[in-house]
This record gives C-alpha cells, sequence and structure tokens, in this order.
C-alpha cells in the first residue's frame, strides 16, 4: 500500500497520457508522478474520525490508509524529483533508479535519529512549544538544503527524514509530539491558503479549457489504474468485499501534493508544464470533494463498527 497503487496510477499515465494528450513518455511520468500521490487533507482527517468512532478498526483498515497514503505520498515526491532531473537533462542511468530506494532509506534513518535525539534534547531542555517548533522547522530546511547540494551519486529523501523526525519524536515523546502536531496544524491552516491561491493564480484558463475531456479521461483512467493496485494490495489478506472497495475509494482524493507541485514543471521550463498544472487543477476540482463524499457516505455501510458491537455485547451479556 505504500507504493504499489502510485506504482499502477504512474503507469496508468504513462499508457494514457502520450496518445490522449501527446506527451512525450517522460512527460507522461512527470505528470503521473504529481497526479499520483494522496490528499492527507483529505484522507487523514477522515481516517481519523473512523478510528475515533471505531469504524473498521478491528480489521485496521484507517490505520492502513494513513499509514500507506503517507508513505505513498513520500515515494510519489521522489520519483517527481528524479524525473524533473531527467527533464532538466541529467539523464537515466542505473544509479538514478538504484538511488530510488536507498535514498528512502536513508531518509528513514536520518530523521528517525534527528527524531530520537531532539526526544532526548526536548527532555532534558524545557522550552515553549514554539520554540519546539522553529527547532524542528529550521531542521527540516536545512535538511532540504542539504539534499538539494548533494553532488554524490547515492542521497537521502530529505522529506522522508523530516516525515521521520515526527514518527521518531512521537515513539519517544508522544505528549510532546502531540502538542507539536497541534501547532503545525495551525500553521498548515494559514499555508494552505497561501498554497492554493498561488496554484489558482497561476493556471492558464483557457488551456484548462481547451484540454478539459482530455484531461478528465486521463485522471479517471489513471485512477482506475490507482484502485487496481490498491486490490493488488489487498488481495491474500483479511480484507473482504466491500471492505476493499471503501480502501479503494479512500485512495482516490488528491489536493495538496498536486496543489504544491502541479506548478513546478511550468516555473521550470518544461513543455508539459501547462498541461501537468491543468490536470493538477483538475485533479484537485474533481476527486478531492469526489473521493470526500464517497468517503463520508460509504463507511458506515462498507466497515464493520468495533465500538457498536462491544456495546451491543454488553447489553445481551
Amino acid at each position: 500500500m505504500c507504493f504499489v497503487p502510485a506504482s499502477f496510477e504512474l503507469l496508468g499515465m504513462l499508457l494514457l497520457a502520450p496518445k490522449l494528450m501527446g506527451l512525450s513518455v517522460l512527460e507522461a511520468a512527470v505528470m503521473g508522478a504529481v497526479l499520483a500521490a494522496v490528499s492527507p487533507a483529505v484522507v487523514v482527517p477522515r481516517m481519523v474520525k473512523l478510528m475515533d468512532e471505531g469504524y473498521g478498526v478491528k480489521e485496521g483498515i484507517p490505520q492502513l490508509i494513513l499509514a500507506g497514503a503517507s508513505v505513498d505520498d513520500v515515494y510519489v515526491i521522489v520519483l517527481f524529483s528524479t524525473f524533473t532531473g531527467m527533464m532538466q537533462g541529467t539523464g537515466a542511468s542505473v544509479i538514478r533508479f538504484i538511488n530510488i530506494p536507498v535514498s528512502i532509506l536513508f531518509g528513514i534513518a536520518i530523521g528517525l535519529g534527528i527524531g530520537v535525539l531532539l526526544a532526548y534534547f526536548f527532555q532534558k531542555i524545557h522550552m515553549r512549544d514554539t520554540s519546539k517548533v522553529l527547532i524542528i522547522l529550521s531542521i527540516s530546511f536545512l535538511l532540504i538544503v542539504l539534499e538539494d547540494h548533494l553532488t554524490t551519486p547515492i542521497t537521502f529523501s530529505a522529506l522522508i527524514a523530516v516525515m521521520f523526525i515526527g514518527i521518531g519524536l512521537q515513539k519517544k515523546r508522544e505528549v510532546v509530539a502531540n502538542r507539536l502536531s497541534a501547532k503545525y496544524g495551525k500553521l498548515w491552516v494559514a499555508a494552505e491558503v497561501f498554497l492554493f491561491v498561488l496554484v489558482g493564480a497561476t493556471v492558464n484558463i483557457g488551456y484548462v479549457g481547451k484540454v478539459g475531456i482530455k484531461a478528465l479521461i486521463v485522471i479517471a483512467g489513471a485512477l482506475v489504474f490507482r484502485m487496481l493496485g490498491v486490490l493488488v494490495c489487498l488481495l491474500g489478506t483479511e480484507i473482504k468485499g466491500k471492505e476493499r472497495l471503501f480502501t479503494m475509494l479512500a485512495y482516490t482524493p488528491k489536493a495538496t501534493v498536486q496543489a504544491a507541485i502541479g506548478g513546478i514543471p511550468l516555473s521550470l521550463g518544461f513543455a508539459c508544464g501547462e498541461s501537468v498544472l491543468a490536470v493538477s487543477v483538475l485533479a484537485i476540482v474533481f476527486t478531492a470533494p469526489l473521493g470526500a463524499f464517497a468517503i463520508d457516505l460509504t463507511y458506515k455501510k462498507f466497515l464493520k463498527n468495533k465500538k457498536q458491537k462491544e456495546r451491543r455485547a454488553g447489553v445481551d451479556f
């Protein structure tokens, strides 16, 4: 669930985009890397709600979706960085593809190490949560700059490292991690507004109208591939029938990642830049609300409620 659905969606984009939108295979790969991410802004709060209400908890469905979607997004961003590097002329090589899993592993190790060290640091030195947020932000920016300036064939994924800083901190100091999470949530409220406004400001509405139907077909086709990828991941598990369908639907919303990186190809001067941005915007407009509605309307019908069963068992007793 961490990378198979995204890989399937990328494959679908490689098959559909060149034929329908006239892109090269590498341009289609860039577009696929942008679109293959799931929106944490849509998925995370809904999965947390499901866990609070007890739906699918026994089968581990919301936990599975949460974990899978988080790593899925980072995996896609790493692919996006690789493909844009190829578009800029660095070329394709075996070492670049080997670097993808290696950079992920290095990112996990570095992030966990920093997270654990920060947990001990915050335990020894008491300070306001705001100061802790600033320290973590500073370290995160330093990691990203360091990754950009590394010239070695094998690097590390700064984005994964940043994510695992939080995981390492939560493992050692869960209370502190939860407080800091609330602080970051407040920061994200403002940042999200700026993010989507900037994306909207760069969109060429005329071009969106021109490629609209073809783009929607590409998006829908890629989502079908993604859902097949989710289904493949669930084969052989205890998750059956309607639960599988719910998991497939929960993996469809697009929003934050597409808004964050959808405009990068255009800013880099790629010929496919407008196409990628237009498809990103259409994906956000259609899949974010539809995916959210699909989750909200189906979870009570498709998932079992552990808490209700426990209450009924108590009454029967």
